[in-house]
C-alpha cells in the first residue's frame, strides 16, 4: 500500500449548502411554484349559465 492510501477521506456533505437567500426570496419562490403546479379552478355552475333578461341578441 502506498502512504496516501492511509489519509481519511473527506465526508460528503448530503445536501449542498446554500447561503445568501433572503427569507423573502424563499417565500416568494415558495409561492410561485404553487401558483405554478395548482391548475386553475371549475368555474361555478351557477356562473356560466345566462338567465332569460340578459341573452345576447341572435345574428340575422
Amino acid at each position: 500500500m502506498a502512504a496516501t492510501d492511509n489519509r481519511p477521506q473527506p465526508q460528503s456533505q448530503p445536501y449542498a449548502i446554500v447561503r445568501g437567500v433572503s427569507m423573502r426570496d424563499l417565500l416568494a419562490s415558495c409561492a410561485a411554484a404553487e401558483a405554478v403546479s395548482t391548475p386553475p379552478r371549475m368555474p361555478d355552475p351557477g356562473t356560466g349559465r345566462r338567465t332569460a333578461g340578459h341573452e345576447r341578441p341572435k345574428a340575422a
